[in-house]
């Protein structure tokens, strides 16, 4: 009985709301304008769609390949002259485009400048009679630092997905050729993303001097494994493979796998285990995102995690606690890596396939067994002191003349060597003192000081006093017997493994110009380093 009620009550407001003029020209208003709007738009998407009907838009992110490769092309356009906003690079990858009155080579030696894409800007160019537009838009990173993301858009005036295929295999052979005789060396910052470190040039093999085999196991083996690839997917195998390089300090791990990296053509990811913030989720996800062709690099994996990557503490003596832990407390970490999170970012469901992973240590033993199975790391190879091949050939390789051919007026000079002159106690010619300082080593830390009259007489010209060697002047031109007696006479005084490949280069670098005097005085030099290395050790201890 109520509800008619109320609903009768409603009829006479009704009725007096739509009796007012104004309210019914309101809602025709109303009804007019929607209609209207939704016709403008349907216009809208309609034209917005037949026009992106002739466009083909591509989008890169700074974190892939791609976006390189776009980037290194688009340095290399000829339009680029003519664009009136742009960033300006003089990094080797994108030099090339922009040189003084037009000359190939800058004789200055500066490096030379690229034209970018300004972030936020558009551009236009035509590249084989087609349109383009190309947008850089960067996005900030939540979170500390100036992290920003950056996507390059390329929209073309084409209906034909075949310029698109073209740019893209151009923009990766200049990418190659701007890429020349370098590698990409990558980090991961504290988003857990890879970020672009910097660029080196590619290291010889030949210039690893290791003993004879061990440089060719490893790269034939990686080279075998790059090329296996249907092999690994026929018989249902994790398409990936481990090297752990074990052995003394210095004794080439780490140059080794920068030549390889430069062989192989691949670019290098490297994996700090003990960097803050770092956690198993974070490890598991750098891991996958690596690319399919690289190089991932741990570094003394022996003390990333708490000084061990063991899952069973080694055992202490009581006394050798009390004697350690006042004088060196353990270093704090901030990485929460654990050994368990390591193996499964390694060989688990989500780690990436087609890379290669090497990992090096100074202590073997003291790694886990499960980290150093198969699977994860294939192949150990050890790397041993200095052996006397590798002293002859680092002798060799040091001192192996690398000037330039001297003029006709100096064939008798070559005739007769500098250094025989010097072994011989004669004085060089100037025109060999211009070549090289035969005389008095550089080195004055242990000189003796001049007398009080020669002060008195010459007390504006005092040496310097200072620690290290002189950069300067170059080694002898040595003729193929002389430098392989030298060459004997050093490599004979060296002991079978008790000195590093690093230390035997440091003092070569401490004789850079004087091969005769670096292979006369390496018995007394050696003797301070065997009796430095002892005090060393036994401090240690």
């Amino acid at each position: 009985m109520m509800a008619p009620a109320a609903l009768n009550g409603l009829g006479p407001l009704i009725s007096f709301i739509l009796s007012i003029s104004a309210l019914r020209d309101w809602a025709k208003l109303l009804i007019i304008g929607s209609f209207f709007e939704t016709c403008r738009r349907l216009l809208a998407t309609l034209w917005s769609s037949t026009i992106d009907s002739f466009f083909l838009t591509a989008s890169f992110e700074d974190h892939d390949d791609s976006y390189k490769w776009m980037m290194v092309w688009l340095s290399k356009q000829p339009s680029w002259k003519n664009v009136r906003n742009v960033n300006i690079s003089t990094g080797e990858r994108y030099s090339g485009n922009i040189l003084p009155s037009g000359e190939e080579h800058d004789p200055s030696g500066m490096p030379k400048v690229s034209y970018l894409p300004a972030v936020s800007g558009s551009y236009t160019l035509w590249y084989k009679y087609r349109w383009m537009q190309i947008t850089r838009v960067s996005e900030p990173i939540p979170g500390w630092g100036l992290n920003h993301r950056d996507t390059l858009n390329i929209s073309i005036f084409t209906r034909n997905h075949d310029i698109l295929n073209t740019i893209l295999q151009d923009a990766k052979q200049a990418y190659q050729v701007a890429q020349g005789s370098s590698i990409t060396v990558h980090v991961s910052d504290s988003s857990n993303c890879w970020r672009e470190l910097a660029t080196r040039r590619k290291r010889p093999l030949d210039s690893i001097i290791l003993d004879p085999g061990i440089r060719e196991l490893v790269v034939e083996d990686a080279q075998d494994f790059l090329a296996s690839k249907g092999w690994y997917a026929e018989r249902g195998i994790p398409f990936r493979r481990g090297y752990l390089l074990y052995g003394a300090p210095g004794s080439g791990k780490t140059s080794l796998i920068h030549s390889i990296a430069g062989e192989l053509e691949l670019d290098v990811y490297i994996i700090s285990l003990s960097r803050s913030g770092l956690d198993d989720t974070g490890l598991s996800e750098l891991i996958s995102d690596l690319p399919e062709r690289c190089i991932a690099l741990m570094e003394d994996i022996d003390a990333a995690l708490h000084n061990s990557l063991s899952r069973e503490d080694a055992p202490t003596l009581p006394n050798q606690t009390a004697e350690f832990i006042p004088s060196r407390p353990p270093a704090p970490t901030t990485s929460k890596v654990s050994l368990s999170g390591l193996l499964n970012a390694l060989d688990g469901i989500g780690a990436q396939e087609g890379r290669i992973l090497f990992a090096t240590t100074n202590k073997y033993s003291s790694l886990d067994p499960a980290l150093c199975r198969p699977g994860r790391m294939d192949l150990h190879v050890e790397f041993k002191l200095a052996s006397r091949y590798q002293a002859d050939e680092l002798f060799k390789r040091f001192y192996l003349p690398s000037s330039p051919k001297p003029a006709a007026g100096d064939d008798q000079e070559t005739k007769s060597s500098p250094a025989q002159s010097h072994l011989n106690g004669s004085s060089p010619d100037e025109s060999s003192a211009n070549l090289i300082d035969l005389g008095v080593p550089d080195d004055t830390t242990n000189s003796l000081p001049p007398s009080s009259s020669a002060s008195s007489e010459k007390s504006e010209r005092v040496a310097p006093t200072y620690i290290g060697t002189r950069h300067r002047g170059h080694a002898p031109k040595l003729s193929s017997d002389q430098l392989s007696a030298l060459a004997a006479q050093f490599a004979s005084a060296i002991p079978e493994r008790e000195v590093s490949m690093a230390a035997l280069q440091g003092y070569l670098m401490s004789q850079k110009s004087r091969p005769s005097e670096a292979a006369k005085g390496v018995s007394d030099w050696l003797q301070k380093e065997l009796t430095d290395k002892k005090a060393r050790h036994e401090t240690k201890s």
